[in-house]
């Protein structure tokens, strides 16, 4: 289930530079519009690994989808606290304990509302995609059926 964080992770991992660097380093932010984009291409990639990933479940009748769907969604949180913690090794040289407990604290914490944020957005499209395929799928089983109606099971003796 982590692997399937790359993907979404991979479509925000400029952008999320960008944001550190203008968090940590007193930069100026300008690219709301580029940072919208990403912020789509992420929720579709998010969208469609997890829709994939509760394909698979389904198929292997495995109808417990909704958690799984909400922490495949929220995996890539861990790649975004990672990215921090490379964020902070490499490029941060904060004075001394507290700073560095803020830093981790915060970003312990953009992780988990990253984590919230995803899983939330994934579920709910999950939830309707889901429920729009099985409606229509429910509408044209019952639609086959008045169509075509039954054979008399005493024909085939």
């Amino acid at each position: 289930m982590l692997l399937v964080g790359i993907l979404p992770f991979g479509a925000i991992f400029v952008e999320l530079h960008f944001i550190m660097s203008s968090i940590w380093f007193s930069k100026v932010y300008y690219m709301f519009g580029f940072l919208f984009i990403c912020y789509g291409l992420m929720v579709i990639t998010c969208a469609a690994v997890t829709i994939l990933m509760i394909y698979f479940l389904l198929c292997s009748e495995n109808y417990h989808w909704q958690w799984r769907a909400f922490f495949t969604a929220g995996a890539s949180a861990i790649y975004v606290f990672l990215n921090a913690l490379i964020y902070w090794v490499s490029k941060v040289s904060l004075g001394g304990l507290a700073g560095n407990v803020l830093y981790l604290g915060y970003s312990a914490l953009i992780s988990f509302l990253f984590f919230i944020l995803t899983g939330k957005w994934i579920i709910r499209s999950s939830v309707l995609i889901f429920t729009l395929v099985f409606l229509r799928l429910f509408i044209f089983l019952e639609l086959l059926t008045h169509i075509v109606p039954p054979r008399n099971n005493w024909l085939l003796c």
